[in-house]
């Protein structure tokens, strides 16, 4: 992709920020748990639990509210990807509202800690069944644009299937994981298809 960064579409900045946070901000915090930490032994939200984590905590709170709030322009960005067909419209605006809402939840969970109990619970498992629900609109809406990239939406698609599977089976942190990592992968394919589609349109423009 161009260097030129003032000339990338807003989704691609903000699908960015997005992993860049969230990813430094979650390294820096395991880096910092004092305790042997895992995927398979521990849900991620046990990084920003002060009781275990006094210091390394901050950062992985910190990094689920700039996260959170990278995922609303993102979002919002989406607009170029809409079409004249009003079903399509419908669809990606409400992809678009559940998830800002989905960011709003993820800030939440920074907020409240894992140590805060229900709170923190209940910002959870909303980001979660947000998430799920944000894949499928975005996806079938996107599906609709004739610039959309389709192994994207059968990567999001997978994840969505695999995630509930994997909770409905085998369960524990490692599915959470799963999903996360799977869900910010699907982020930055979203983000360079959003800088295929701006360049084509600068050209034909």
């Amino acid at each position: 992709m161009s260097l030129n960064i003032r000339r990338w579409p807003q989704t691609t900045i903000a699908g960015l920020f997005v992993i860049v946070f969230y990813c430094i901000f979650t390294a820096v915090s395991w880096a910092l748990y004092p305790e042997p930490y895992g995927p398979v032994t521990h849900y991620l939200s046990r990084l920003g639990n002060f009781d275990y984590s006094p210091i390394g905590a901050y950062f992985y709170n910190i990094g689920c509210i700039l996260t959170g709030l990278a995922l609303i322009p993102f979002f919002l960005s989406l607009r170029p990807w809409l079409t004249n067909r009003k079903a399509q419209v419908f669809l990606l605006m409400s992809g678009q509202l559940f998830g800002v809402l989905s960011a709003c939840a993820l800030v939440m969970i920074g907020v409240f800690s894992e140590d805060q109990g229900t709170p923190h619970m209940t910002a959870s498992s909303t980001f979660f069944l947000l998430n799920f629900i944000v894949l499928i609109l975005i996806n079938v809406a996107l599906l609709c644009n004739t610039q959309f990239i389709k192994p994207i939406a059968l990567y999001g698609v997978s994840i969505n299937i695999l995630s509930l599977a994997f909770e409905l089976t085998i369960s524990g942190p490692i599915v959470e994981w799963f999903t996360v990592f799977g869900s910010l992968i699907f982020v930055g394919l979203i983000s360079i298809n959003s800088f295929k589609l701006s360049k084509s349109t600068r050209y034909e423009g």
